[in-house]
């Protein structure tokens, strides 16, 4: 192995607290699906909440597109639902909030607000966050008007007047999508040209639901009850402006939850954990899985089926690298 392996008799002998064969960081769909995988394999995982049961899929009112629920079922349900699941089979959870981690040895150390946990393997799920306007009334209305999911919460826009906040590939994939409900969508980008591919920006300009709005960003979404209307403002003349829309969805852009683990694990330039196609980072027992590795689908159904892959697979590391097989071979 690569990695300096701690002598496993040594650390009993030390009385230290019980080293964890699988430690799940984070508890999204991907999260919590590693945990049933893992639990389900007898090896009793232990999961890491953080700071939102559910992650993304838990901001989402009604979620119509996860399998088994034709009816639609509430994001914070689904990740109750998945958590009692992975209880069931014996996943254990805390809330709890990973600070510090170290890779470079056996059993890996994990350091939390509340103490230092040990671990013979880890799946980080730490999920990735849509970035934010950070304007007045965007947090506010987060849920009844303001949307950073085209798929989750575009049918509920249906014959609705719409704005879209960006410019990139996001933008524009998810306005065309919008497109499909929406009476009209309207792309406001603060440039004057778009940076999305010339594909997408010619099935976006060809496409007669879509208007744009240049070289404009938004300073405040106002209404009460929900979105009623957005202040936006010219950036090369200073001038500012009202728009009436039922709906703003955000797509500038999502940061990955991973700056604890800067100079741990491969990562790609947008901070990204890079893994190979069994979730496996290039650290042997390290595993990611969830929008913390994938900036593609970012769906909840992907999320999860990454999260089962990863438990499977570290399930079949321990097989061949637990701690206490490799002292007995010592």
């Amino acid at each position: 192995m690569d990695l300096n392996l701690t002598s496993f008799a040594s650390k009993k002998e030390d009385n230290q607290k019980k080293i964890e064969k699988v430690l799940i960081l984070g508890a999204g769909p991907a999260g919590l699906s590693a945990a049933l995988y893992a639990a389900r394999a007898e090896l009793n995982p232990l999961v890491l909440i953080g700071s939102d049961l559910g992650g993304q899929a838990s901001l989402t009112y009604t979620i119509e597109n996860y399998p088994g629920f034709p009816e639609g079922v509430g994001g914070p349900e689904l990740g109750e639902l998945f958590k009692k699941q992975a209880e069931h089979f014996g996943a254990r959870f805390e809330y709890e909030l990973a600070t510090e981690v170290d890779f470079s040895r056996r059993p890996f150390v994990v350091k939390t607000y509340s103490g230092e946990i040990q671990a013979e393997s880890v799946i980080i799920t730490t999920g990735a966050s849509p970035n934010h306007l950070n304007i007045p009334g965007e947090k506010e209305l987060t849920g009844r008007g303001v949307s950073y999911c085209a798929t989750c919460d575009g049918w509920f826009f249906k014959e609705k007047k719409l704005l879209v906040i960006g410019g990139g590939d996001s933008a524009l994939e998810e306005a065309i999508f919008l497109t499909r409900f929406a009476s009209s969508v309207t792309i406001v980008h603060r440039r004057d040209e778009l940076r999305a591919g010339a594909i997408l920006q010619r099935r976006a300009k060809e496409n007669p639901k879509i208007n744009f709005i240049w070289d404009t960003v938004p300073e405040e979404i106002l209404g009460k009850d929900g979105v009623e209307e957005v202040r936006l403002r010219n950036v090369k003349t200073g001038e500012g402006s009202t728009f009436a829309a039922d709906g703003v969805f955000i797509f500038v852009g999502h940061t990955p939850n991973t700056q604890i683990f800067k100079g741990q694990v491969d990562m790609d330039s947008k901070g990204y954990i890079q893994t190979d196609l069994t979730m496996t980072t290039n650290v042997p027992g390290v595993f990611a899985a969830g929008e913390v590795m994938d900036s593609h689908y970012r769906q909840v159904v992907t999320s999860a089926g990454m999260g089962a892959a990863a438990a499977i697979q570290a399930g079949r590391y321990l097989e061949e690298h637990s701690l206490e097989k490799l002292a007995l071979e010592e």
